[in-house]
């Protein structure tokens, strides 16, 4: 639209400049073909046809809904099937065609790119579509369904349609509909369900849902080549897996293993930092990798944080008999564990034979510097539940692994001129001492000192970098 304003004005004035003799006609035809006024009139002809279409479209569509209402309770429900799956498939295909119409014509880029969000716009809701089938195809057969399994089917029915056509868009919004479903039914996962042999499609799926995410998602943002689907697959592999496992707070729990925390902390960061796109046999670019390895550091941040209180390591186990096998094989996710763990060993192996060629952050977090976070996340908890407890030493090395992590952030922001890593070297560090000033008795002048400290270095730090990358800047 800026650009369309800046043509419009450029052709009115360029009209006068010729008129007034400013210019002659030769140079006007010159500034038009090289501005392009004659698609001016395209671009209008083509917005007012899509608003008269989307018009048109709103009113059709109130229609047929007011048309449906009145005769709903009327109709069998064979009827109420064929109209409601008619009605998807009928917006589905039009979003389908509409959207490819505009791959391989020559038509402007501005009425290409409204036809493919018009189509985008028609796949979308068609996805709704589909949902509200599912309430009312339930509603109509009186299937009976937890709100997980709403959520379950949409979200799986929607991943069908994104990896069917390779939508961004569908395929955030499956992943979305999914961690909603979970996220409704994990907190009743061991009281609804229960362990007594009711193995539901859902059940399955909240207990599995790492393993599900990793196989499903990951694929899916190579086949729309998106970021957000990546980043949101590592989200709810990552979050599902602690969920699971629900390590948290250490010692509080009698029927859990030892080695349960070291799994759900270690995993994923291990898994991010190994992983590469060349294991895949039919892609030879490293797409995520980079991305990857942010995640990893993301993860290493939550998880010295989260470790780095008092109150984790001084909880009391209520219970002194072990864990029987039974109760820890039907509690966790075995399968998960044991097909990512070998996932995470086979990343490892295939990086460890491949560090000719580092990728940049290897500048500041080397692969040794790595495999000691991760040793310290595997060996100090498991040590903590299975041999003697440590209490504040654990506090403490978790501290001091925060500081190196932020300490680290902050050089590779300065050796790399990233303000990313930079502020978030900075505010891991600041978050890091406002939290130990708020978790230990301290007075309120005390913590009004803090705070000034706080923000006047950030202030100053902040300061001192931009105009560090100033010259680098301005070559």
């Amino acid at each position: 639209m800026v650009l369309d304003n800046f043509q419009r004005k450029l052709r009115q004035e360029a009209q006068l400049w010729r008129d007034e003799g400013i210019i002659s006609a030769s140079q006007y035809e010159q500034i038009s073909d090289r501005y392009q006024f004659k698609n001016l009139e395209a671009a209008a002809r083509d917005r007012s046809t899509m608003i008269a279409i989307a018009t048109g479209g709103v009113l059709l569509c109130l229609g047929v809904i007011t048309f449906v209402v009145a005769n709903w309770e009327a109709w069998p429900r064979e009827v109420k099937f064929i109209l409601m799956m008619s009605l998807f498939f009928s917006v589905s295909i039009i979003g389908f065609y509409t959207r490819q119409a505009t791959f391989g014509k020559n038509e402007g880029k501005k009425s290409q790119r409204s036809k493919r969000l018009l189509g985008e716009a028609l796949l979308i809701f068609g996805a709704f579509i589909l949902g509200a089938n599912i309430v009312l195809m339930a509603q109509i057969f009186n299937i009976n369904g937890s709100t997980t399994e709403l959520f379950f089917a949409w979200g799986f029915g929607v991943l069908l349609m994104a990896y069917s056509l390779s939508l961004n868009s569908l395929g955030i919004m499956a992943i979305i509909l999914v961690q909603i479903g979970y996220w409704a039914g994990i907190g009743d996962l061991s009281y609804t369900f229960g362990y007594s042999g009711n193995w539901s499609w859902a059940k399955l799926a909240l207990q599995h849902m790492p393993l599900l995410s990793w196989l499903l998602f990951v694929p899916l943002a190579y086949f729309c080549r998106s970021r957000w689907i990546f980043a949101l697959a590592a989200f709810s592999f990552a979050s599902s897996l602690v969920s699971n496992l629900d390590p948290l707070p250490l010692l509080n729990f009698a029927n859990v293993a030892p080695w349960v925390a070291s799994f759900a902390f270690a995993l994923p960061p291990a898994l991010f930092w190994s992983y590469d796109d060349l294991l895949f046999p039919t892609i030879n670019y490293r797409l995520f990798q980079p991305l990857a390895r942010d995640l990893a550091l993301v993860a290493f941040g939550l998880v010295f944080y989260i470790l780095s209180f008092r109150w984790q390591w001084q909880g009391q186990s209520y219970s002194s008999y072990p864990p029987t096998t039974t109760s820890v094989f039907m509690s966790l996710p075995i399968i998960d564990l044991g097909i990512l763990s070998g996932l995470a060993v086979l990343q490892w192996l295939f990086l460890l034979r491949h560090r000719s060629n580092p990728p940049r952050r290897e500048a500041v977090f080397s692969t040794a510097i790595i495999t000691t976070f991760l040793g310290f996340i595997a060996i100090v908890p498991f040590w903590h539940q299975a041999i003697t407890r440590i209490g504040d030493l654990g506090s403490f090395i978790f501290n001091v692994l925060l500081a190196v992590l932020a300490w680290g952030l902050i050089q590779e922001g300065l050796k790399l001129s990233d303000r990313r890593a930079f502020w978030g070297g900075m505010l891991l560090l600041t978050l890091q001492i406002i939290s130990r000033m708020l978790e230990y008795d301290t007075d309120l002048l005390f913590r009004s000192l803090v705070f000034i400290m706080c923000g006047s270095v950030l202030i100053s730090a902040g300061l001192w970098f931009e105009r560090r990358l100033a010259p680098v800047t301005k070559k």
